[in-house]
């Protein structure tokens, strides 16, 4: 496959269309032994049980952007979702947004900034913010609000700032190519032009999570290993339990989906660079070039909670502390050049996971980090959102389209 083009593919895409199907000859499905983070010819089914997306093996690249919805009427949303929908569709295997990119007096269907590159594992997960729900946004879904799906409540340690807050709507694209992922958003936003405005956008690079048995462990940018503990796709009792909305949850339409918590961290890059590596290693609880717990002497041996400082940020942040809960961590480090006021670097993590239940799990976890944590000397939360990812779409169907049943 390493010899395939993109253009070769959105032929291949067209053809298999044309019959009905996608996922057509020469399209192949990734495998386990296959690099998330590196630009190939993989494709990621768009169809299945969940999004993609999130069980997906992480990419090392990200385009997440938020949307406030300005379209009035629930047909409206309906067809947004449904446009979105067969667009992300054709993304995924490598074709263009829409099919018309030739008509000399018309703009074309698609921005084609990816035509030649492959389609790089390249997922587009969806989700739906709380004021959507709302009664006076006139689309009638009121009575359809997950339970769950409520405004995050103040966190210790937040410093928000509203233009990197909330949204209607979300869109988040991985893939191993930065362009390609990039091409998604805006083709997105391009198609949406009437019904949504974006809110804000934040772009990734270098996954801070292994969220499958066949990655190694990232660092993040303070130089420390990032999401050893965290749960695998392959762990599938874990992510049944604490992932994916039951078959028993309410509502109907979201069972088989999850809640996404973004959150964006700014780390005091110059503050920390100049802490001892003892305060570091202390701060983390880990051994920073090993990535061992203070007390081992590899990355997975098990964390001995009572040999660590009280405010080690792994110990307060084990489930063990947390009455069990485990949260699908899916973030990535940024960097949004220089704060020109205090003349530093603004850079972080954009923090990323899915859960079932985002107060019981997100919200509780972090109310202990954000209260006790010794690496809130390092970080401050600028930005914050939650929203409910709906399961996976069924082919000839849309993202959400049980809501609107």
């Amino acid at each position: 496959m390493s010899g395939i083009t993109r253009r070769r593919l959105l032929g291949t895409a067209a053809g298999a269309t044309a019959g009905g199907a996608l996922f057509g000859a020469g399209l192949v499905a990734r495998g386990a032994d296959d690099d998330a983070g590196t630009p190939s010819a993989s494709v990621v089914p768009f169809h299945g049980e969940h999004q993609a997306g999130i069980a997906t093996p992480a990419q090392d690249r990200l385009v997440f952007a938020a949307f406030d919805v300005t379209a009035d009427s629930a047909d409206a949303l309906r067809e947004l979702l449904r446009g979105w929908t067969d667009a992300a569709e054709r993304m995924t295997v490598g074709a263009p947004a829409g099919g018309d990119n030739s008509e000399q007096l018309a703009p074309p269907d698609d921005t084609g900034e990816a035509v030649g590159l492959l389609p790089s594992n390249l997922t587009v997960t969806f989700g739906l913010g709380p004021a959507l729900f709302s009664a006076d946004r006139g689309f009638g879904l009121a009575g359809k609000r997950p339970p769950l799906l409520s405004k995050l409540p103040p966190l210790p340690g937040d410093e928000l700032e509203a233009e990197r807050s909330g949204g209607d709507l979300c869109v988040q694209a991985c893939a191993g190519d930065p362009q390609v992922a990039f091409h998604a958003v805006r083709n997105l936003a391009r198609l949406g032009r009437g019904s949504v405005v974006m809110r804000w956008c934040q772009l990734g690079f270098g996954r801070t999570s292994t969220t499958s048995r066949t990655q190694s462990t990232p660092r993040n940018l303070m130089g420390f290993k990032d999401g050893t503990n965290n749960i695998r796709a392959e762990d599938t009792a874990l992510m049944t339990e604490h992932v994916w909305v039951g078959p028993s949850d309410s509502p109907a339409w979201m069972r088989g989906g999850t809640y996404l918590v973004a959150r964006r961290i700014r780390m005091l890059i110059e503050v920390w660079d100049r802490s001892a590596l003892q305060d570091q290693e202390q701060t983390i609880g880990r051994v920073k070039q090993s990535g061992a717990p203070l007390g081992g002497h590899a990355e997975f041996d098990p964390v001995k909670l009572a040999r660590l400082p009280v405010d080690a940020h792994i110990r307060l942040a084990a489930p063990s502390r947390n009455g069990g809960e485990h949260i699908l961590r899916r973030g990535y480090s940024f960097t949004d050049g220089m704060d020109p006021e205090l003349g530093q670097l603004d850079a972080g993590l954009f923090f990323v996971c899915f859960q079932r239940d985002p107060h019981r799990q997100f919200v509780a976890i972090q109310r202990r980090l954000g209260s006790n944590d010794a690496l809130n000397e390092y970080i401050k939360h600028t930005g914050s959102a939650l929203f409910a990812v709906p399961p996976g779409v069924q082919p000839g169907g849309y993202v959400a389209q049980g809501l609107f049943a």
